[in-house]
C-alpha cells in the first residue's frame, strides 16, 4: 500500500489527499468539481477505495447528479474518510489577506 502526500506530482497530474468528516463529504466534492482543474475524485476510507469519479467535460453532467446522491449516502454511513483529488495543474494556494496599513494621524 502506498500513501500519497499532498501536492505530489505524478506524471502530469497532481494528487492531493484531504481528510473530511462524512457530513462534509458532499459539500467538499461540489467545491472540488467547481474548481475546474480536478480530473478525478476518489473517496477512501481506511485506505480502501469506496467510490471513484472521473471528471471529464462530457461526463460531468451525466454522472455528477447520481454520484452526489451516492456520495450523500456514503457520507451518512461514514464518520471519517478522505478524498483523493487528481488535478491537471498544481493547486493554487488561497490568497493571503495582507494586514491593513496602520493609519498615521
Amino acid at each position: 500500500m502506498t500513501q500519497t502526500d499532498p501536492n505530489v506530482e505524478q506524471g502530469r497530474n497532481f494528487i492531493e489527499e484531504l481528510p473530511v468528516l462524512g457530513e462534509q463529504l458532499v459539500t467538499k466534492v461540489r467545491e472540488l468539481v467547481q474548481e475546474g482543474n480536478v480530473r478525478r475524485i476518489i473517496i477512501k476510507q481506511e485506505g480502501h477505495t469506496i467510490l471513484e469519479i472521473p471528471l471529464t467535460i462530457g461526463v460531468v453532467g451525466v454522472i455528477l447528479q447520481p454520484a452526489l446522491v451516492a456520495i450523500g449516502a456514503i457520507g451518512a454511513l461514514m464518520a471519517q474518510c478522505s478524498i483523493e483529488v487528481v488535478r491537471s495543474e498544481r493547486p493554487t494556494p488561497p490568497p493571503v489577506n495582507p494586514e491593513p496599513p496602520s493609519s498615521t494621524l
